[in-house]
């Protein structure tokens, strides 16, 4: 019993995770109502265990609004962006262009799952990766189960920079980054093996599997490297721009080696003779809303990157001009004027967006504000050390380089997004570094990539697709499929982690 009263405090820190983790798995909640359950079970204990300083209760509460709001902005020019092009017919051209670069459908499939997605994962994220490309994989002639198995392994090394850098920029916000995305780049580059997994599932139950797979092997690989290399060159621009760059860099150089003849099986093999489709715009206007949105990113880079408004509410923070949200949303309004689409069209997506973006809001809200309260809990009259002290002790291991990325691909694995498993752990793995010594930007690196990694198996992202194709209760069977490739890709960064600490 005295052991108990002694450990309360770090025992009342770990409950309200363990709640959300039961009520969201066992209970089949929404996120956003075992977020707000959490958040409030921790209030209770904030106000009346640890007894938080009133003015610090508002703090946590006025901060963790204000961070989300950066994210809310985000969200909602993204899902505007995609929606727009969406009603056009803009990623229907685009998809078709990069299906039919080569009957092969190793090939298709790998630039669709791997390239395709990145690049829908960098300028919008949130899921929307999976529910674009899921459906064309099956058009492809990929079994329903096969295709989202496929498409949520796409949705993994991208998402280390996710929608235009929010993973860092919003997930880690108040903590030093400044190092944090070349590291995070750099060991991001053992995601050039995802494609090998793609292929060998893929080709799994063919007639000729060793053959189709070893003839494929050469350009799964040179796929996987067309992406991440120039993903880490292209961070010297801004985190917001390696995914979106280094998958557009991908798709040329994937273009001209085909063309060539490079590193491509002999014998091109097609999974189906479905009929071919036409396009309804040439490549050069398909492609032109994304040039349109990242000129606005580099301009907004350029002229705002480092102007902000200070929030003066008591405690710290700046509301910083340079949102990529707004980039999305000026891009959208070109675009929209370019298209000749009419005002009955624009508006309606525009509140439809906004819709859609409170959700997500709504839950990193309550995940922000949570984790500040853990921060600011020191600061009490009870004279218990703060929550986040108490468990970041839990992390206080030789071992953390390696059971990072673990840790933040359960974040991932539970909450379906690799933000708010950065905004969950990141203070804990800060922390816990510090105490130990360790290089803080390498391990917080570790856990962002270990959280993209995660999004293999985010239970958010594979409802979702599962609900667009039509397709009910398989969770299971995804499961088996993204398993050994997610656990795989996590042991080796782990081994990373604890080769470069």
């Amino acid at each position: 019993m005295n052991l108990i009263v002694s450990n309360l405090p770090a025992i009342l820190s770990i409950f309200p995770f363990l709640v959300f983790i039961i009520i969201l798995l066992k209970g089949k909640t929404s996120l956003l109502k075992a977020s707000v359950i959490t958040l409030a079970i921790f209030t209770i204990f904030a106000i009346f265990y640890w007894k938080i300083l009133p003015t610090l209760l508002l703090i946590s509460f006025g901060k963790g609004f204000f961070v989300a709001f950066d994210i809310f902005i985000i969200i909602l020019g993204a899902i505007f962006f995609l929606s727009l092009l969406e009603k056009i017919g803009v990623i229907k051209n685009i998809s078709y262009y990069l299906e039919h670069f080569s009957l092969d459908y190793r090939l298709q499939i790998i630039l669709l799952a791997w390239l395709f997605e990145a690049f829908i994962e960098g300028t919008a994220g949130f899921g929307t990766p999976v529910a674009i490309v899921a459906p064309l994989l099956v058009g492809i002639g990929l079994s329903p189960i096969r295709a989202l198995v496929i498409a949520l392994l796409g949705n993994s090394a991208a998402v280390v920079f996710g929608a235009v850098g929010t993973p860092i920029r919003v997930g880690f916000a108040g903590l030093n980054t400044t190092t944090v995305p070349l590291i995070s780049a750099i060991i991001n580059c053992s995601g050039f093996i995802i494609p090998v997994f793609m292929l060998w599932i893929i080709t799994k139950g063919r007639v000729n599997r060793k053959k189709e797979f070893l003839s494929g092997l050469p350009f799964a690989i040179w796929a996987g490297i067309a992406f991440v290399i120039p993903s880490v060159f292209a961070v010297a621009l801004g985190q917001e721009f390696p995914t979106i760059i280094g998958s557009i860099i991908g798709v040329i150089l994937i273009l001209i080696t085909t063309k060539f003849g490079l590193f491509v099986p002999k014998e091109q093999i097609s999974l189906n003779d479905r009929v071919k489709l036409r396009s309804s715009m040439s490549a050069t206007q398909a492609f032109l809303p994304y040039g349109i949105l990242i000129l606005f990113l580099i301009l907004g880079k350029i002229f705002l990157g480092n102007k902000g408004i200070d929030i003066p509410f008591g405690f710290t923070h700046s509301f910083n001009l340079f949102n990529p949200g707004f980039a999305f949303i000026l891009a959208s309004i070109v675009v929209a004027l370019i298209w000749k689409s009419k005002k009955e069209i624009v508006i309606p997506l525009m509140s439809k967006s906004f819709t859609g973006a409170i959700n997500p809001f709504l839950v990193i809200v309550s995940t922000s504000v949570l984790v500040q309260l853990m921060i600011n809990s020191g600061q009490n009259h009870s004279g218990f050390p703060a929550a986040i002290t108490l468990i970041a002790k839990v992390f206080e291991t030789s071992f953390l380089p390696f059971f990072t990325p673990f840790i933040g691909a359960f974040g991932s694995f539970i909450t379906g997004s690799a933000t708010v498993s950065n905004i969950m752990f990141g203070n804990f793995f800060n922390t816990a570094s510090i105490f130990l010594g360790y290089n803080v930007s390498l391990i917080l690196s570790l856990a962002v990539v270990g959280a993209s990694a995660g999004n293999m198996i985010a239970l958010s992202d594979m409802l979702a697709a599962q609900a667009v194709l039509g397709v009910k209760n398989q969770e299971r069977q995804i499961l088996k499929g993204v398993f050994i490739p997610c656990v795989s890709f996590l042991i080796i960064v782990g081994i990373i982690g604890m080769f470069l600490s």
